[in-house]
């Protein structure tokens, strides 16, 4: 029983600092610089999540890596959806490796 008590406190501590701002009055506006500012976190975000794991994908071949973040920068460039530039990205990757 002490195993569902501790999840349940988990899920509230990981579940209340989302409600919150959920929540709360949403009828206070900002400043066109912190709108601006506040739209950037999701792009700062996702890259600091992906470069990193460009350059350690492979530990003996890092070009396999580089060679996908390219394939990914020129496709999200070409304004393709998402998911066709991880398959793109994935793609490259794996016609390097077939090569290597």
């Amino acid at each position: 029983m002490n195993i569902y008590i501790l999840i349940f406190l988990m899920m509230l501590v990981t579940y209340i600092p989302r409600a919150l701002p959920a929540l709360s009055n949403n009828k206070k506006k900002l400043s066109p610089y912190w709108e601006r500012f506040l739209s950037y976190i999701p792009y700062t975000a996702l890259a600091a999540l992906i470069v990193p794991g460009i350059f350690y994908v492979d530990a003996i071949q890092p070009v396999v890596g580089l060679v996908g973040g390219v394939a990914a920068v020129v496709a999200s460039l070409a304004k393709l959806p998402v998911i066709a530039v991880v398959f793109i990205a994935v793609l490259a990757e794996v016609i390097l490796y077939s090569f290597i």
